[in-house]
């Protein structure tokens, strides 16, 4: 390589701090986001800072206590240090740095640091793509790159919901656990609205059939409900996992409309008055602890399940900087490097 390559992560965004003011800030850039919220400008923000925030953000404040540590937010610890470790394993032919869609460090102030670099590769830290995830952190970056003078040639991965080095490392933590001792084992995976994924859907495709999803293939490639069980598959694989032995299910719905089916509690609900007794719960749409994952599966769905009468509900820990996750995004930026 002739050229030294400037590469980019970017997760979705932590508050700064657990102030009201800061949560606050950070919901509200989140989710008046249209990828986010697809509702016309009026309406979402009206919504959001009149609605949504307003009765959220005290919970929200709350939630994050509850899995903030001493340096701050697992998100961006986690991010950070895989960022180093990723820098030290590449090498001086590239400069790794991280970004945040919402908040800080922002994707503006990075792209900033690494101005006058002829190559970039933009790599949004989720393994499967969403419009609201992936499809809004290139928006953002493409609205900065266009004021510049020079545009360096780029490089986007799309996804990695499949890679066979990023299933080995979701694989490696969870060997971590005893397998053997679990009842099931439930894939969780943040959910979308339906008419998202059917907007998204170029072929007329999504959601005709309840097993729209079964494969993933080349007229469902860019689905996101699909990579999601392309993972879960690959996991499964790699793990010798039971089919029987296994549910797959989405979380973290939020207001009226459908989202994708089915609801993670709902899943968990149905096992506990199927007598499972110890169940553990992968979540691989994340590749770092967060909320959705400490909080939501980790200590209300968890509370919930024993509440049913379930005894044990573990997490998989997130992929955070653990070395075979460093070596599964080296791979990727060596495949895709010119």
């Amino acid at each position: 390589m002739h050229e030294r390559m400037g590469v980019l992560l970017v997760n979705l965004g932590t508050p700064n701090s657990l102030s009201f003011k800061d949560v606050k800030r950070y919901l509200n850039q989140f989710l008046t986001d249209r990828r986010v919220i697809d509702l016309p400008w009026p309406l979402r923000q009206l919504l959001v800072r009149g609605v949504i925030v307003k009765r959220r953000c005290k919970e929200s404040v709350k939630l994050y206590q509850s899995i903030w540590r001493e340096k701050g937010s697992p998100l961006k610890i986690y991010g950070n240090q895989l960022a180093e470790k990723l820098q030290e394993s590449l090498g001086e032919s590239f400069q790794v740095e991280l970004a945040m869609r919402y908040q800080k460090p922002s994707i503006r102030e990075k792209l900033e640091k690494i101005k006058g670099i002829q190559n970039l590769m933009i790599i949004p830290l989720f393994p499967q793509y969403a419009s609201a995830t992936t499809g809004s952190i290139y928006q953002e970056v493409f609205e900065i790159l266009q004021r510049w003078e020079i545009i360096p040639s780029l490089v986007s991965v799309n996804e990695f919901a499949t890679h066979p080095y990023v299933i080995r490392a979701f694989c490696a933590v969870a060997r971590q656990r005893p397998l053997s001792d679990y009842d099931h084992f439930v894939f969780s995976y943040h959910g979308l609205p339906e008419r998202y994924v059917r907007k998204a859907d170029r072929f007329n495709h999504c959601l005709k059939t309840s097993d729209c999803c079964r494969d993933l293939k080349k007229i469902n490639h860019s689905c996101y409900a699909a990579q999601c069980v392309g993972t879960t598959k690959g996991i499964c694989k790699e793990l010798g996992l039971q089919k029987e032995r296994t549910s797959h299910c989405y979380q973290s719905k939020l207001g009226k409309a459908p989202w994708l089916k089915p609801y993670t509690i709902h899943v968990i609900e149905e096992l506990a008055k199927k007598g499972a007794k110890k169940i553990l719960v992968f979540c691989p749409a994340f590749v770092a602890d967060c909320l959705e994952t400490l909080q939501e599966i980790g200590i209300e769905y968890r509370n919930e399940f024993k509440k049913m009468g379930g005894e044990e509900l573990d997490l998989v820990d997130g992929l955070n900087a653990t070395p075979d996750w460093v070596d599964a995004l080296k791979r990727i930026i060596l495949e895709r490097s010119p």
